[in-house]
């Protein structure tokens, strides 16, 4: 099995990058995990304080159950993958059902801030994107998929995006064994992302 860890700021294009990896595989051989997946539930608080929610620090992640999942994976065990939903800030009750393949990607902006999920990685990518192109993309997406406001949106870049960005997420470019400028605009280095992975599942068959 090849783990590939891709990570990236918020809006940095590593939805795109991973879409273009894949596009290129076999579909029996490939599967993402979305760091999304794993956010902690919050059922048990009220609405207006889950509004309130930092998905941008490393503590609302369950990276326990991540970790856990990934090495079952490894060991050629099926497992159960969260389903998150941001619009109630909950998990629901039902399950994706992952098997073990030959590719298993994991993608999210704060992955590679947990060591015990790096060291799991055989490669590790982190997406690059100007400040700006990634703020246009959070705006859109936000207000297209999460139903916030611009206002709250951009309340919400300055007050946690942007400074957990700086803090968490950034500093995990050292961690890289590539880094991707322009997010996936880039084709020269997502080609050589294919490459990489095609040589890997003929050597292993």
């Amino acid at each position: 099995m090849f783990i590939i860890g891709i990570a990236g700021g918020t809006g940095s294009g590593k939805t795109t990058v991973v879409r273009k990896i894949i596009e290129s595989l076999p579909i029996e051989q490939v599967t993402v995990i979305p760091q999304d997946s794993y956010y902690k539930d919050s059922s048990h608080i009220p609405m207006e304080q889950r509004q309130e929610i930092n998905f941008d620090h490393p503590s609302s992640l369950e990276f326990s159950l991540l970790v856990e999942h990934i090495r079952r994976l490894k060991c050629g065990e099926s497992i159960q993958q969260p389903i998150y939903s941001y619009l109630t800030c909950t998990r629901a009750s039902e399950t994706i059902p992952v098997l073990p393949k030959k590719v298993v990607i994991v993608e999210g902006i704060l992955i590679l801030t947990h060591e015990p999920l790096r060291d799991l990685m055989d490669i590790k990518i982190y997406v690059d994107a100007d400040a700006d192109d990634r703020l246009s993309r959070v705006i859109y997406r936000d207000i297209t998929e999460r139903g916030r406001t611009v206002v709250k949106v951009l309340d919400r870049y300055e007050k946690t995006v942007k400074p957990m960005h700086l803090q968490f997420i950034e500093p995990t470019k050292r961690y890289a064994d590539i880094i991707i400028p322009q997010g996936g605009n880039n084709q020269v280095a997502v080609n050589v992302m294919k490459t990489i992975i095609e040589q890997r599942l003929l050597v292993s068959g």
